[in-house]
Parts: C-alpha cells; sequence; structure tokens
C-alpha cells in the first residue's frame, strides 16, 4: 500500500468524492512535511515518516479530537524529540485537541498544555506542567513525574514546618496547626554547601553522572536523598544540604 491509499482509507470509506480525496490527501501530507510522497511505499519509509503517515491518516478525517496512545513509543531517542515538537507545530497549526497517552513523564511535561495524571482508573491531579511539577498534590504524583525526595513531617502552623528533626520556614499555609504532613523537596533543589554551613548533612554513599548533572545520593541520619548538581562529590565524603523555603512543597498526607 502507497502513502496516498494509506492517508485516504478512511475518506474512501466514507465514499468521499476523488477530487476532494486528492485535495485533503495533499493538504495534510503538506501538513506533516511529507509533500510529495503519494506514490512511496509505506514500508520504505523511515520510522519518524511511517509515523507521520499515520497521523495524517487520522488528520485527514477532520476529527474534533484526536486520540494518541503512546504513539511514540517504538521511536529512538533522537527521532521522539523531533516527533515531540513536529506534534505539538501540527495541533497549534489545526487548533484541535490532541489527547496525548504516554508513561514517560519527561514526554508529558513537554508535550502538554494540561497534564492529567492517573492511577488505577483515578485522575489524582490535572494541572499545567508547572503546576504538577512543582506542586503534587500526593506521593504518587511526586514520584511519578521526576524524581523527589518525600519525608514525612508536621506543620507546625502556617510558613513553617518540621522534618528530619529541624524547623524548616516554607511558603505554604492553610494547614492544620501541627497536621501531619508530607513533604516534597526535587533533587535540583537542594544546594550542596560545606558540611558545617548547611541546615542538614549527611554522607554521600553513591554517585552517578548522567550527562547533564551528577545524581548523588546522601545518608542524613539514616534517610536516604538524592541531590542533582553539575558538581561531583566523593562516595565517603560529608555534604551540607540547603533547603530554600520555595524549594519546600507541602501534601497532605493520603490517609487523612
Amino acid at each position: 500500500m502507497d502513502v496516498y491509499e494509506n492517508v485516504a482509507f478512511g475518506l474512501k470509506i466514507k465514499k468521499t468524492p476523488k477530487d476532494v480525496i486528492d485535495a485533503k490527501v495533499k493538504e495534510v501530507l503538506k501538513l506533516v512535511a511529507l509533500e510529495g510522497f503519494e506514490r512511496r511505499q509505506v514500508e520504505s519509509l523511515s520510522g519518524g515518516q511511517q509515523q507521520r503517515i499515520a497521523i495524517a491518516r487520522a488528520l485527514v478525517n477532520e476529527p474534533k479530537v484526536l486520540l494518541l496512545d503512546e504513539p511514540l513509543g517504538a521511536l529512538d531517542l533522537k527521532l521522539r524529540q523531533e516527533m515531540q515538537i513536529e506534534l505539538k507545530r501540527i495541533q497549534k497549526k489545526l487548533g484541535i485537541t490532541f489527547v496525548f497517552v504516554t508513561h514517560d513523564q519527561e514526554e508529558a511535561l513537554t508535550m502538554s498544555d494540561t497534564i492529567v495524571v492517573m492511577y488505577k482508573g483515578k485522575i489524582q491531579q490535572m494541572g499545567t506542567p508547572q503546576d504538577i511539577y512543582n506542586e503534587p498534590k500526593n506521593s504518587f504524583v511526586a514520584k511519578f513525574i521526576g524524581e523527589s525526595n518525600i519525608f514525612d513531617g508536621i506543620m507546625i502552623e502556617d510558613y513553617k514546618v518540621n522534618f528530619c528533626n529541624r524547623d524548616f520556614e516554607c511558603v505554604d499555609k492553610g494547614f492544620e496547626k501541627n497536621e501531619n504532613i508530607e513533604v516534597v523537596i526535587r533533587p535540583e533543589d537542594i544546594k550542596m554547601v560545606k558540611p558545617e554551613e548547611g541546615m542538614l548533612k549527611g554522607k554521600v554513599t553513591s554517585t552517578v553522572f548522567k550527562g547533564v548533572h551528577y545524581e548523588i545520593e546522601l545518608n542524613e541520619n539514616g534517610r536516604l536523598w538524592i541531590l542533582h548538581n553539575t558538581k561531583n562529590a566523593e562516595v565517603g565524603t560529608e555534604l551540607g544540604m540547603d533547603i530554600y523555603p520555595e524549594d519546600i512543597h507541602i501534601m497532605r498526607k493520603e490517609n487523612n
């Protein structure tokens, strides 16, 4: 089956006139940057081109909503990133709603205007990528969208929380005094300082180079912390940690 027949399939089922089919196929192939590919065999195309053909086949029917169920899962990283940009371009040009299903957290953050995080068929949180990442509603969302340090704590009063056996200033309010809560701190928000200068300190247990940063695991009084930093730290050395109020995120405990 060539590209034309593949893309035109839905229109033929609807018994659309041939001249209309020709015009629509040409228009949608131009949209997905495959103009002039009508007579190419689909199997002769690259993975990324085949993915565009599949999208064109759906778009040519002019749906109001397009469901994309993990469409980029089989592609390699570079091609997947290129297709993410391409899909965003197409969506903005057409203005239709794309419902994009993915288990890839980075892909969800990159692609979405609104994210819906689901678990066991129930919505855990809905919001902008920034809201979901910076203000997760519960530990499932915090763990699902990016890495997190999560600890039990007590909300002493507005703007003050206790966790890891010390008090911290924070920016949250509206909790009961001495309410049991959970604290989320993203690894990239922890500042590495000298042990004697830190709010907390611990011993480095492992480091892994991740390309753009080092992932550093640190044991602080038996509690495991994960830090992301462009600077490395030697295993066995002590590190201090500074945490600013705006980087401490408070969540209600799920069993409250």
